[in-house]
């Protein structure tokens, strides 16, 4: 009986929010648990797991599983030993395997650790040792460190963005160790360092440019001694010392084609670089070309403060623009400030409250605005995402009316990349003038396809497409586009 081992643990971090992430905003689970969540979600792990069960003479054994409920800031010293505990204790628990399947994002870093998963890796070999393989599904915005690759067999990266490859992934994982465990194959690596921090509609996998690297990886994977083939353009919000770009290539055997392959695919990534950028409307503008739609609902893109990215979630920056201009069009737009969650608890539904919004997080970036508002409705903050049915939780949420505007108050930070936070408080977004949207970018039916016009907004925040305004201190450099003039001659480090 061959035993695989299984674990996770994910969560992708802004360098720049100064609010930290903590153990508790992670989503734990271990043993037959872990096993238990996963085949009722459609994450990588359960991917891997409907490959898994397939095949016969295969013990599969949970160790330790991790997700944070949100992206966010770095994580705390603390909160990472305590991650880092749970997970190798559950590697040392396993007893003998023959194989571990890891299921990691790849933009970590915590107070004390640039390189969180090449940790984890580094010393998961030190408990296991070097001879067992070891197969790691990534976030195609993860980080591809020289230590994450030194310590696996094969790394296997999300095809798509918006994401919707999650399950896929997994299961493209479980094949590949299906294939070293049943057949032998022997994976080698071959990653190329692509100076670029990219952004923007061009990297929608299904209509930007990169869609030919995308569709040139996916035909490398699918020849006969393909493994896994990638693109990824990293986290350009988590400021660590290897941010860059990467191409990778996993072959069975054959060192020379997963070189070329993978120097192909980085020739094609920088050919389009210059396009990898957003072009944003400036607040005061967005706020009159808003003004201007006579009909049917404006999104305003608020992607410096995606949650999903890294961001604190407690911008209010647009709302103070349109409050300013005096728009009068019915706005509906998310907001997190636990002060004002709390007075609007204290007060009940249907009161009236004068309070504070936004800046509770990051108040270096946003100033609180007084509003006079209308307790409508108070939730728990649990609900389950429109996209993929994963359990999120907001903590206690208000929803509150201050004039045209209807406020989704939350107490901590939720992924926004759907409609999900909206519909759980019960506001339709078809049903308002404008609504502000923290995701740079939701798959086209949530609203794209519909709305009446689309505005991405060029807000403070610490995910802002505009990527000079951040500060980034601690990357290598040159990169584009931080910086002028960067040149790029392609060369591809082989790991196996």
């Amino acid at each position: 009986m061959t035993r695989i081992a299984i674990a996770e643990c994910k969560q992708e971090v802004s360098s720049f929010n100064p609010a930290s992430s903590h153990f508790e905003d992670f989503r734990t689970a271990c043993g037959p648990e872990l096993l238990d969540y996963h085949r009722g979600v459609g994450e990588e792990v359960g991917g891997a797991l409907s490959v898994f069960d397939q095949q016969s003479g295969l013990e599969i054994v949970p160790t330790f599983g991790a997700s944070s409920n949100t992206s966010g800031g770095i994580l705390t010293a603390d909160g990472f030993r305590r991650l880092s505990d749970a997970f190798l204790n559950g590697l040392t628990e396993a007893g003998p395997v023959d194989a571990v399947y890891f299921s990691l994002h790849g933009a970590m870093q915590a107070a004390d650790e640039n390189d969180p998963e090449g940790f984890l890796l580094q010393e998961a070999r030190r408990i296991l040792g070097d001879e067992i393989p070891f197969v790691v599904s990534l976030d195609l915005h993860g980080i591809l460190t020289d230590r994450m690759l030194q310590h696996s067999d094969a790394v296997v990266v999300y095809h798509t963005y918006p994401h919707v490859d999650f399950f896929e992934t997994g299961a493209r994982a479980a094949r590949l160790m299906t294939r070293i465990v049943n057949e032998n194959a022997q994976p080698v690596m071959a990653r190329v360092k692509i100076p670029v921090l990219a952004r923007g509609d061009e990297m929608i996998t299904e209509t930007g440019v990169v869609s030919e690297c995308i569709q040139l990886a996916k035909q490398i994977e699918a020849s006969p001694s393909g493994l896994a083939a990638a693109v990824m353009w990293g986290n350009p919000f988590t400021d660590v010392p290897e941010l860059h770009s990467s191409s990778v290539v996993v072959m069975d055997g054959d060192q020379n084609a997963a070189g070329e392959h993978a120097v192909d695919l980085a020739r094609r990534f920088w050919a389009h670089h210059e396009k990898m950028q957003e072009p944003l409307t400036s607040l005061s503008d967005s706020v009159r070309l808003a003004a201007e739609v006579a009909s049917g609902t404006v999104i305003m893109m608020d992607a410096a403060d995606a949650t999903s990215s890294g961001a604190s979630g407690d911008s209010n920056a647009i709302v103070c623009e349109l409050l300013r201009q005096n728009y009068r069009g019915r706005t509906l737009a998310p907001v997190v400030d636990p002060a004002a969650v709390r007075m609007a608890f204290e007060a009940g539904v249907g009161a009236t409250i004068r309070t504070t919004i936004g800046g509770a997080l990051d108040p270096a970036r946003y100033t609180p605005v007084e509003l006079e508002a209308q307790v409508r409705l108070l939730s728990d903050g649990r609900f389950r995402s429109e996209s993929f049915g994963w359990h999120w939780d907001s903590g206690n949420t208000a929803v509150l009316e201050s004039d045209n505007y209807t406020l989704i108050v939350g107490a901590r930070p939720v992924s926004l990349f759907d409609r999900s936070w909206f519909y759980a408080n019960g506001q339709d977004p078809r049903r308002f003038d404008l609504v502000v949207v923290k995701s740079p970018h939701c798959e086209p039916h949530m609203f794209a396809d519909w709305c009446a016009r689309l505005i991405n907004v060029d807000a403070p925040g610490s995910t802002s497409a505009n990527l000079r305004s951040l500060g980034h201190t601690v990357c290598a450099r040159p990169v584009f586009p931080l910086d002028e003039g960067v040149e790029f001659q392609p060369v591809a480090d082989i790991f196996r």
